[in-house]
Protein backbone atom coordinates (compact mmCIF):
# COMPACT_ATOMS: atom_id res chain seq x y z
CA UNK A 1 0.00 0.00 0.00
CA UNK A 2 1.12 3.54 -0.68
CA UNK A 3 0.45 6.35 1.74
CA UNK A 4 0.81 9.95 0.61
CA UNK A 5 0.83 12.94 2.90
CA UNK A 6 0.05 16.37 1.44
CA UNK A 7 2.96 18.79 1.41
CA UNK A 8 0.59 21.73 1.43
CA UNK A 9 -2.86 23.06 0.64
CA UNK A 10 -3.97 25.23 -2.30
CA UNK A 11 -6.25 28.15 -1.59
CA UNK A 12 -8.18 30.10 -4.22
CA UNK A 13 -11.62 31.55 -4.91
CA UNK A 14 -12.86 28.51 -6.84
CA UNK A 15 -15.12 26.40 -4.62
CA UNK A 16 -17.12 24.45 -7.17
CA UNK A 17 -15.89 21.58 -9.33
CA UNK A 18 -16.31 22.86 -12.89
CA UNK A 19 -14.73 21.91 -16.20
CA UNK A 20 -13.93 25.31 -17.70
CA UNK A 21 -12.75 28.88 -17.11
CA UNK A 22 -9.58 28.28 -15.12
CA UNK A 23 -7.54 30.99 -16.86
CA UNK A 24 -8.02 33.71 -14.26
CA UNK A 25 -7.59 31.49 -11.19
CA UNK A 26 -4.70 32.48 -8.93
CA UNK A 27 -3.87 30.09 -6.11
CA UNK A 28 -1.79 30.30 -2.99
CA UNK A 29 -0.06 27.07 -1.98
CA UNK A 30 0.79 27.04 1.71
CA UNK A 31 3.55 24.63 2.68
CA UNK A 32 2.61 22.26 5.50
CA UNK A 33 4.19 23.08 8.85
CA UNK A 34 5.93 19.67 8.92
CA UNK A 35 8.28 20.97 6.18
CA UNK A 36 10.89 23.65 6.79
CA UNK A 37 10.45 26.90 4.87
CA UNK A 38 13.74 26.17 3.10
CA UNK A 39 11.91 23.47 1.10
CA UNK A 40 10.76 26.41 -1.07
CA UNK A 41 14.25 27.96 -1.45
CA UNK A 42 14.82 29.07 -5.08
CA UNK A 43 11.41 27.82 -6.20
CA UNK A 44 10.59 31.30 -7.49
CA UNK A 45 13.66 31.24 -9.73
CA UNK A 46 11.65 28.96 -12.05
CA UNK A 47 8.97 30.39 -14.33
CA UNK A 48 6.80 27.26 -14.21
CA UNK A 49 6.14 24.34 -11.89
CA UNK A 50 4.32 21.04 -12.11
CA UNK A 51 1.80 20.59 -9.33
CA UNK A 52 0.52 17.16 -8.35
CA UNK A 53 -2.67 17.34 -6.33
CA UNK A 54 -5.46 15.16 -4.98
CA UNK A 55 -9.04 15.39 -6.25
CA UNK A 56 -10.35 15.26 -2.69
CA UNK A 57 -13.99 16.04 -3.53
CA UNK A 58 -14.52 13.19 -6.00
CA UNK A 59 -16.93 10.62 -4.55
CA UNK A 60 -15.54 7.09 -4.48
CA UNK A 61 -18.63 5.76 -6.27
CA UNK A 62 -17.88 8.11 -9.20
CA UNK A 63 -14.41 6.65 -9.89
CA UNK A 64 -14.01 5.28 -13.41
CA UNK A 65 -11.62 2.38 -13.99
CA UNK A 66 -12.47 1.62 -17.62
CA UNK A 67 -13.70 3.91 -20.37
CA UNK A 68 -16.18 6.75 -20.55
CA UNK A 69 -17.22 9.60 -22.80
CA UNK A 70 -15.16 12.69 -21.81
CA UNK A 71 -17.33 15.05 -19.76
CA UNK A 72 -20.07 12.42 -20.16
CA UNK A 73 -20.75 13.82 -23.63
CA UNK A 74 -22.00 10.89 -25.71
CA UNK A 75 -21.16 12.75 -28.93
CA UNK A 76 -17.50 12.19 -28.04
CA UNK A 77 -15.73 8.84 -28.38
CA UNK A 78 -15.72 6.51 -25.39
CA UNK A 79 -12.08 6.54 -24.30
CA UNK A 80 -10.14 4.95 -21.47
CA UNK A 81 -9.77 6.88 -18.24
CA UNK A 82 -6.00 6.96 -18.82
CA UNK A 83 -6.58 8.59 -22.23
CA UNK A 84 -8.18 11.65 -20.67
CA UNK A 85 -7.53 14.04 -17.81
CA UNK A 86 -10.84 13.61 -15.99
CA UNK A 87 -10.97 13.96 -12.23
CA UNK A 88 -12.79 10.64 -11.66
CA UNK A 89 -9.55 8.66 -11.96
CA UNK A 90 -8.64 5.57 -9.93
CA UNK A 91 -6.06 7.39 -7.76
CA UNK A 92 -7.69 10.83 -7.97
CA UNK A 93 -4.43 12.55 -8.93
CA UNK A 94 -4.28 15.81 -10.84
CA UNK A 95 -1.24 17.25 -12.58
CA UNK A 96 -0.96 20.78 -13.93
CA UNK A 97 1.82 23.03 -15.15
CA UNK A 98 1.49 26.45 -13.51
CA UNK A 99 3.16 29.83 -13.80
CA UNK A 100 4.99 31.10 -10.72
CA UNK A 101 3.67 34.48 -9.59
CA UNK A 102 5.76 34.80 -6.44
CA UNK A 103 6.80 33.43 -3.10
CA UNK A 104 6.64 34.84 0.39
CA UNK A 105 8.02 32.55 3.07
CA UNK A 106 5.91 29.38 3.19
CA UNK A 107 3.41 30.68 0.63
CA UNK A 108 3.76 30.16 -3.10
CA UNK A 109 1.45 32.05 -5.47
CA UNK A 110 0.77 30.49 -8.88
CA UNK A 111 -1.58 31.00 -11.80
CA UNK A 112 -3.16 28.28 -13.89
CA UNK A 113 -3.71 25.71 -11.16
CA UNK A 114 -6.99 23.99 -12.00
CA UNK A 115 -7.97 22.77 -8.56
CA UNK A 116 -10.59 24.01 -6.15
CA UNK A 117 -10.08 25.77 -2.84
CA UNK A 118 -8.46 23.70 -0.07
CA UNK A 119 -7.10 21.04 -2.43
CA UNK A 120 -4.31 18.92 -0.95
CA UNK A 121 -1.01 19.36 -2.81
CA UNK A 122 1.04 16.16 -2.99
CA UNK A 123 4.17 17.35 -4.77
CA UNK A 124 5.75 20.23 -6.67
CA UNK A 125 8.42 19.90 -9.34
CA UNK A 126 10.13 22.62 -11.37
CA UNK A 127 9.58 22.64 -15.12
CA UNK A 128 12.89 22.36 -16.92
CA UNK A 129 13.34 22.58 -20.67
CA UNK A 130 15.32 19.35 -20.67
CA UNK A 131 12.31 17.38 -19.39
CA UNK A 132 9.83 18.70 -21.96
CA UNK A 133 9.00 16.55 -24.99
CA UNK A 134 11.56 16.82 -27.76
CA UNK A 135 9.09 15.65 -30.39
CA UNK A 136 5.95 17.34 -31.64
CA UNK A 137 2.94 16.57 -29.43
CA UNK A 138 -0.06 14.92 -31.05
CA UNK A 139 -3.57 14.51 -29.69
CA UNK A 140 -7.05 13.67 -30.99
CA UNK A 141 -9.21 16.52 -32.28
CA UNK A 142 -11.95 16.03 -29.67
CA UNK A 143 -9.55 17.20 -26.96
CA UNK A 144 -9.26 20.63 -28.55
CA UNK A 145 -13.04 20.88 -28.82
CA UNK A 146 -13.74 20.16 -25.16
CA UNK A 147 -10.86 22.33 -23.91
CA UNK A 148 -11.63 25.47 -25.93
CA UNK A 149 -12.92 27.28 -22.80
CA UNK A 150 -10.71 25.57 -20.24
CA UNK A 151 -8.15 28.36 -19.86
CA UNK A 152 -10.45 31.31 -20.61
Amino acid sequence: MITLTPIGIAYNLRNEIEDDYWGEVVSKIVLDSTFPEEAFNEIDSFSHLEIIFYFHKVAKDKIITGARHPRNDTSLPKVGIFSQRGKNRPNQLGLTTVKVVGRKGRELTVSGLDCINETPILDIKPVMQEFLPREKISQPGWTRDILKNYWK
